[in-house]
């Protein structure tokens, strides 16, 4: 999806919002969004969707924020395991690649990600494995830490699962909502300066990168072969 939501809308409208009873008049009309029955929605910058923060400017600050607030809180539920000196380090990074990791990358498939992006993900990734192996910071470096536990880079991960998830919406049909969500453009004067990041930006970066085509993706072996083999 290109260009900001504020071009079509003031902001988001949540319906978990919705109010249990008539708001009064003397309410401003300009928070609320009238829906006819009564009943009156209220307008927000941003809302929480399956665990998703959607931001009205289009962007992902506050989905990686909360995402990783959310991974530290479930880091901090298996801490035992995870730092305890009884287990290997093989098991601790299988914990965390299951529990942890898919915490934190929940919902990174449809991220518009920047590089300060996956600088903040990558951080909150290398002080958790170093966490785990009760490592300090000079001690040993990312790749032998991350090798220790078998581990691929988080940022590496999320630009697989963009394409996995890439290749499953083009293989849909072209009349296909999701599909068509992708390409469309939101009408509107678009504000001065260098353009946002989207996140077909980020696919076309990735698929550049590892010498992909979208014809690949309508070989569904051949596009999960090609991107579980990528390293970089």
């Amino acid at each position: 999806m290109k260009g900001s939501l504020h071009n079509s809308s003031q902001s988001f409208i949540c319906r978990c919002c919705k109010a249990d009873s008539p708001i009064t008049d003397g309410l401003n009309t300009d928070l609320h969004l009238d829906i006819g029955n009564g009943v009156l929605l209220e307008k927000v910058d941003k809302f929480c969707y399956l665990g998703d923060m959607l931001d009205a400017d289009g962007g992902c600050d506050s989905a990686v924020t909360t995402r990783v607030r959310s991974a530290w809180r479930k880091f901090s539920e298996y801490l035992p395991i995870l730092t305890g000196k009884g287990f290997s380090l093989k098991l601790k990074g299988k914990v965390y690649a299951t529990c942890m990791r898919s915490c934190l990358m929940h919902g990174s498939e449809t991220w518009p990600m920047k590089v300060e992006h996956e600088l903040k993900m990558n951080h909150t990734e290398m002080s958790m494995i170093r966490w785990m192996c009760g490592v300090k910071l000079k001690r040993k470096n990312s790749e032998e830490l991350r090798e220790l536990l078998g581990l691929e880079p988080v940022s590496l991960m999320i630009k697989k699962s963009r394409l996995r998830w890439f290749g499953h919406v083009k293989r849909k049909d072209d009349d296909d909502w999701v599909k068509r969500c992708t390409t469309w453009e939101v009408e509107g004067i678009r504000q001065k300066g260098r353009p946002k990041q989207t996140w077909w930006d980020c696919v076309k970066n990735d698929m550049e990168n590892w010498g992909l085509s979208q014809r690949d993706a309508q070989s569904r072996n051949k596009w999960r072969r090609r991107i579980k083999g990528a390293t970089s």
